[in-house]
């Protein structure tokens, strides 16, 4: 009988060892678990997130449709918000000029347009475009805004000017206007504002 209780105490203390093992290795698991749950919330509370400007100003950059005369970069890739566009015009009497324009979208885009700034529309370096006033809708999105651009270097309108000596010179004598705009293209001094040379090379 007593060979009988001790094997069966023996039993009971492997039973119970077997438990402790595995309560203890439950244990452990649960809290390796929880650890790593505690550090994937960690780095997401790190990892900024993402505004409604954002994803808007992603959706449109992939709906771009741009012709050969315009480039985009992006100096730092994960900032959608500030990039540049570049203008080549391949026609009209901005030909053969290469005009950048820096985007620093707000991050209240698309219910308010794009700061947008250009080294030959005014001095201050403004572009006085409709769309990006009071005709500008939130539907509206960059493609339109870059189509716009564009467009003022093929039709400069001197009936809403910025530059108002301009849009005068254009009005009044127009050859005076076309050499001045190819006198400016090549870095030339015009009435003493010295501009620089935006023949693409």
């Amino acid at each position: 009988m007593r060979a009988r209780g001790c094997v069966s105490l023996s039993l009971s203390l492997l039973f119970y060892s077997q438990l402790t093992t595995d309560s203890y290795f439950t244990t452990a698991t649960m809290i390796k678990i929880w650890s790593m749950k505690k550090n994937e919330d960690a780095a997401a509370k790190k990892k900024p997130k993402t505004s409604a400007a954002q994803i808007r100003v992603q959706k449109d950059l992939t709906e771009l449709d741009l012709p050969s005369t315009m480039k985009t970069h992006f100096p730092d890739p994960v900032d959608l918000l500030n990039f540049t566009l570049t203008i080549t015009p391949d026609e009209g009497m901005y030909k053969g000029g290469a005009f950048v324009f820096s985007f620093a979208i707000n991050t209240n885009y698309p219910h308010d347009p794009p700061k947008i700034y250009h080294p030959n529309v005014d001095l201050e370096g403004n572009v006085c475009l409709n769309i990006l006033r009071e005709d500008w809708k939130p539907v509206l999105n960059l493609n339109s805004v870059m189509v716009g651009l564009q467009y003022l270097f093929l039709e400069p309108n001197a009936d809403d000017p910025l530059n108002k000596e301009a849009a005068h010179e254009m009005s009044k004598n127009r050859d005076v206007f076309l050499n001045n705009v190819k006198n400016s293209m090549r870095g030339a001094n015009i009435k003493g504002v010295q501009y620089e040379n935006v023949l693409a090379k």
